[in-house]
């Protein structure tokens, strides 16, 4: 009989909420010199993040850990004629069509904020800004087909996976739930980013003004 049971734990929820908000809001200020520094700190919020959560795949929960969602290129193909034949597997956690989205959005992910850091050093020059932006406009798309796939399979199984991040919980059998939430970890994890997003400038990112400050000094000299 199924039941209301915990699938996502606190962490990796708090990752997903925070993971959106900083890649959105790198994107977002991607072009502009005025929030050039807002786009590092969130650049640098991302790569943060990320490194939790290859963590978090090997020490998390259960639907957490990579374990749970690697499947082999034969289940993805199957799940996928499945799909278009609207008869698709439920999963608990991740499907293998969510699985493929997952890992690309790691890699890509780690791929944005390392090219970002590099071109932030001032390291590679032209070829590392074109790298940046592919490796990040190609992230944005595989976004887009992710919130896709979302919006249906809660179709197909008529639930709300978004809601289901939000609040941890989905329908399934008792016993595939998960016992504990880790919500020590979350509260960590969230004060830890509000912590860096309001101090950043104390580890080495420049603030507005810095620049032109710099310079002055310098002209005077």
């Amino acid at each position: 009989m199924l039941q209301r049971i915990l699938v996502w734990d606190i962490p990796t929820r708090v990752f997903h909420w925070l993971l959106v908000l900083s890649f959105t809001g790198a994107f977002l200020t991607a072009e502009s010199e005025r929030y050039r520094d807002i786009h590092v700190v969130l650049g640098y919020t991302l790569l943060g993040l990320l490194a939790f959560r290859l963590v978090w795949g090997f020490a998390g929960t259960r639907y957490a850990r990579f374990s749970s969602f690697l499947f082999k290129p034969a289940e993805v193909a199957a799940y996928l004629s499945a799909l278009l034949k609207g008869k698709a597997k439920h999963y608990v956690g991740h499907n293998p069509l969510g699985s493929v989205a997952i890992w690309l959005l790691l890699g890509l992910g780690i791929g944005s904020g390392v090219t970002g850091v590099l071109l932030y050093q001032e390291i590679g020059g032209d070829a590392m800004e074109e790298l940046h932006e592919i490796v990040s406009n190609t992230m944005l798309v595989i976004v887009m087909i992710h919130i896709a796939g979302v919006v249906v399979s809660s179709l197909l199984h008529r639930e709300n996976l978004v809601r289901a991040m939000i609040t941890g919980f989905k329908s399934g059998e008792p016993e595939k739930g998960i016992s504990r939430s880790f919500l020590w970890l979350g509260v960590i994890i969230l004060v830890a980013v509000l912590a860096f997003w309001s101090n950043y400038s104390a580890i080495g990112v420049a603030t507005p003004g810095a620049d032109t400050a710099s310079s002055r000094q310098h002209d005077d000299d």
